[in-house]
């Protein structure tokens, strides 16, 4: 099955942020409130794709829109979650419409985790400087 223009501009747009290109794709279906784009990321480009407060999100969105202005259709974008380990269920983390935006701004548990090893990796390269003998 051949991809349509808009699926390629959105996978062509988010490879480029990605940090693996090969785990993007978009899927897309119509319905009477118009083109459905889902798009799948390896769930560690998750963040990149989302951005702060959802920023890059939005920005796909925005893109989208003017694409669908030029093609007389309306987008809606589907960011859907895969990295909760089952293959069978997925959940969209973000999605729109044009009325209204929501975006669900999930910071992982390995954001705090990886936070975490950064403060105690300080703290020894401080304890450590205590020892030196100047």
């Amino acid at each position: 099955m051949s991809s349509t223009i808009d699926q390629q501009f959105v996978e062509f747009i988010v490879k480029s942020l990605v940090g693996n290109p090969d785990g993007v794709s978009v899927a897309r279906s119509v319905d009477e409130k118009g083109v459905l784009l889902e798009l799948t990321v390896d769930p560690e480009d998750l963040g990149r794709v989302i951005g702060k407060r959802g920023a890059t999100a939005q920005s796909l969105r925005t893109l989208l829109r003017a694409l669908g202005t030029k093609n007389d259709a309306r987008y809606n974008l589907k960011i859907v979650d895969t990295s909760n380990g089952d293959s069978n269920s997925s959940r969209p983390v973000s999605s729109s419409n044009d009325s209204s935006t929501e975006v669900e701004d999930e910071a992982p548990d390995d954001v705090e985790q990886a936070e975490s090893d950064v403060v105690s990796k300080t703290r020894k390269e401080l304890d450590d400087l205590d020892d030196l003998d100047i």
